[in-house]
């Protein structure tokens, strides 16, 4: 009769010993042999009719071994079924000699395997986390500013005779040269675009007024400020950060001569900015641009709090993991096995994966939250339209839903699905039972904090 034993090895780290008697296999050894010679095709006996002795000679040692491995595994999983301890990922099978395996000789077998145990644990008090919600005030400014980029990118390109303001577009031949302007041999030479106002005040006024084919000599770093300088330094081939190529002069030949004309702001180009919205006025546009970059920062901002409570939840929640035993399942569990040195690099970044799914599965079950099918169709059907945006979808929209049909069949879309909901209900549930304070921010502000984890 097989019996399986367990006991502690380390910090919730147990070992399972499954003990085979050779009647606990041997029936299934020889209903297996007798499947053998009935199915078999060997030469010189007919189908059927191969004598289970030479069937046992020829593939005995395989099938005995493959018959020994199946009920170990079968009441190895009765027992977890049975007990069902808390565990993490599958047992690891200990090192198991399959070397006294001899089916002239059989007898009892022992076969290890290692589980981790998840732990018991006392879930961070949420309500305690200091934790704040950062707003971004909109202003004006932000609003003129989105303005004038939809203008220029719906403009047309014109191409004036002489370079006359800041938004000049310039298509430049970079040669390298000395001071004097006389060109390096062997040195860089390569073309490339450059706005007006990219370059410093200085250089500047040296091109207003310049035509096609004139030439203005110039050092890189008195051309370009710092943030603009590492940006053509990388483009001419050098590195940001060197320093000597910063001080190199350069001939800038303008090659061409461009300036977007921005569009008007007529009720066309508001149709074509909008076209489900019915804007008539600038106003109306200044409105719905606000509306549209209140949203994006107002879902920044949440996104930065949820980072926020994320970490509150990992680092104030106190955990005891079996670390050992995780680290060799990292290095074993995967399709090819891991070095030492790849699991140390991987383990704490593992590890507090293993924690946030602990503590978010807890929360989920012990609150309720769930996602029902309907939510899901819902959710599908909402990123099928903002797939195709603003596009005019026609009267007839009945597809859409035989092709949410296809769509809830494909388990990788619908798990995907499911997890993106359910996080954002554990997060809503979570924001619920905090109680952060609010402050203003620039936009500037929120994005250096922005770094996230989930």
């Amino acid at each position: 009769m097989a019996t399986v034993t367990r006991d502690n090895i380390g910090l919730l780290n147990d070992k399972l010993t499954v003990k085979l008697s050779k009647e606990d296999y041997l029936p299934s050894f020889d209903k297996k042999l007798k499947e053998y010679s009935k199915n078999a095709n060997i030469p010189g006996f007919r189908k059927g009719m191969v004598p289970v002795g030479m069937v046992k000679k020829m593939y005995g040692s395989s099938i005995f071994t493959d018959e020994i491995l199946k009920t170990v595994e079968k009441e190895l999983y009765t027992w977890l079924n049975a007990e069902k301890p808390e565990i993490f990922g599958q047992p690891l099978p200990l090192q198991n000699d399959l070397r006294g395996m001899d089916m002239n000789n059989p007898s009892d077998f022992e076969f290890g395997f290692e589980i981790g145990l998840k732990p018991e644990y006392t879930m961070a008090d949420i309500a305690k986390a200091k934790v704040t919600l950062h707003k971004v005030k909109v202003t004006d400014a932000m609003v003129d500013d989105e303005i004038a980029r939809m203008q220029i990118k719906g403009g047309n390109m014109t191409e004036p005779e002489t370079i006359d303001n800041e938004e000049n577009v310039l298509n430049i031949q970079f040669t390298e040269a000395d001071k004097d302007g006389n060109v390096v041999e062997g040195g860089v030479s390569k073309e490339n675009s450059v706005i007006l106002k990219y370059l410093t005040a200085g250089t500047q006024k040296k091109f207003i007024g310049k035509k096609v084919g004139d030439t203005v000599t110039v050092q890189l770093n008195k051309a370009f400020d710092d943030d603009k300088l590492a940006m053509f330094l990388q483009d001419l081939g050098f590195d940001k950060d060197d320093k000597d190529a910063a001080k190199k002069y350069f001939n800038l030949n303008i090659v061409k001569i461009g300036l977007v004309e921005k569009r008007e702001l007529t009720e066309d180009f508001f149709k074509e900015i909008y076209p489900t919205k019915e804007i008539k006025t600038e106003t109306e546009l200044r409105e719905a641009i606000k509306e549209e970059i209140e949203n994006y920062w107002t879902a920044q901002s949440r996104n930065q709090l949820q980072d926020q409570l994320y970490h509150y939840l990992i680092d104030e929640t106190k955990m005891e993991f079996p670390e050992e035993f995780l680290k060799r399942w990292l290095q074993t569990g995967g399709e090819k096995e891991k070095t030492a040195e790849e699991v140390e690099k991987e383990f704490p970044g593992f590890s507090n994966q293993l924690k946030w799914t602990l503590i978010s599965d807890k929360l989920i079950k012990e609150n309720g939250l769930e996602v029902g099918n309907d939510e899901l169709r819902e959710y599908m059907k909402m990123e099928i339209m903002r797939y195709f945006g603003t596009m005019s979808l026609g009267d007839d929209t009945s597809w859409i839903e035989s092709y949410i049909d296809r769509m809830m069949k494909d388990e990788k879309q619908v798990d995907s699905s499911y997890r993106r909901l359910i996080t954002d209900k554990l997060f809503n549930w979570i924001e619920g039972q905090a109680k952060p304070a609010e402050k203003e921010v620039t936009a500037d502000e929120l994005n250096a904090m922005q770094h996230h984890h989930h």
